[in-house]
C-alpha cells in the first residue's frame, strides 16, 4: 500500500470582477448652465452701461392740422373739389402741419410732356412744387422724403418723371427754421384729371395725402 495522499482538488473561484468605470459627468448640462450664467452676466453689464433694458422705437409723427395755402393765382391749374377729398386726405392747395411743427404743401400745378431723354420718355405729366418747412428745432434729411402719385378713378400709379427740370429727391438737409422747395412731376395722362399725391417728410412721418383735379 502506498503512503502518498493525494491532496484534494483546489476549488474553482470566479475571477474578480473588473473595476467599475468612473461615472461620466454630464458636460452638456454644465455647458448649458454656464451659457445661461454668462448671458445673465452680459445682460447685467449691458444694463449697467446703457441704463436701458431695450431700445425704444422712434415716435411716429402724425398729421394734426391742415390750413389753406391761399395760393389761388399760383395754383390756377389745380381745381380741388369737396367731392374728391375725404376725412383722411387734403386738398391739393392745403398746407399740412405735423405735431413736430414740420409743414408740407404743394403748389404751382401744371401739365407737360417729358422729353425724348427723360425717364419715362414722351410721357404726359402733372408738375408741381413740394415745399417742406422745418420748424421742429432739428434737422430734416430731405433724401428721406418719399413721394407717391396715383391718378384716375381706379387709382393707377403715376410714375415719377426724371427730366431736365425734375431730378428727384435732393441730397441735402433742411436746417431748423428753414424750408426747401423741390420741383416734382408724375405721370398724368391727358384724358385724366384726378390726382393723388402722398408725401412723407422723412422715414418716421405719416404720409400726408393730397387729392384734387388738375386742369
Amino acid at each position: 500500500m502506498s503512503n502518498e495522499v493525494t491532496p484534494p482538488p483546489v476549488p474553482a473561484f470566479a475571477p474578480f470582477p473588473p473595476p467599475q468605470p468612473p461615472k461620466k459627468i454630464h458636460t452638456a448640462v454644465i455647458a448649458c448652465s454656464a451659457a445661461v450664467v454668462a448671458a445673465i452676466l452680459a445682460s447685467a453689464i449691458t444694463m449697467g452701461v446703457t441704463g436701458k433694458s431695450e431700445a425704444k422705437p422712434a415716435p411716429t409723427v402724425t398729421v394734426t392740422e391742415a390750413a389753406s395755402s391761399g395760393n389761388d393765382t399760383e395754383d390756377a391749374a389745380a381745381d380741388p373739389t369737396d367731392e374728391e377729398t375725404s376725412s383722411d386726405s387734403y386738398s391739393l392747395n392745403d398746407t399740412v402741419s405735423y405735431e413736430n411743427d414740420v409743414e408740407v404743401s404743394l403748389s404751382g400745378f401744371g401739365r407737360g410732356t417729358s422729353s425724348d431723354y427723360a425717364e419715362p420718355e414722351n410721357t404726359p405729366y402733372a408738375k408741381f412744387t413740394i415745399k417742406i418747412s422745418n420748424n421742429s428745432g432739428g434737422k430734416i434729411d430731405a433724401s428721406q422724403m418719399s413721394v407717391n402719385c396715383a391718378y384716375g378713378d381706379e387709382g393707377k400709379e403715376g410714375e415719377a418723371i426724371y427730366d431736365d427740370d425734375f431730378g428727384g429727391l435732393p441730397d441735402t438737409r433742411i436746417l431748423a427754421g428753414r424750408s426747401l422747395s423741390v420741383p416734382w412731376a408724375c405721370e398724368l395722362p391727358k384724358n385724366e384729371k384726378f390726382l393723388q399725391v402722398e408725401v412723407s417728410p422723412d422715414y418716421d412721418s405719416e404720409a400726408a395725402i393730397f387729392t384734387g383735379t388738375v386742369k
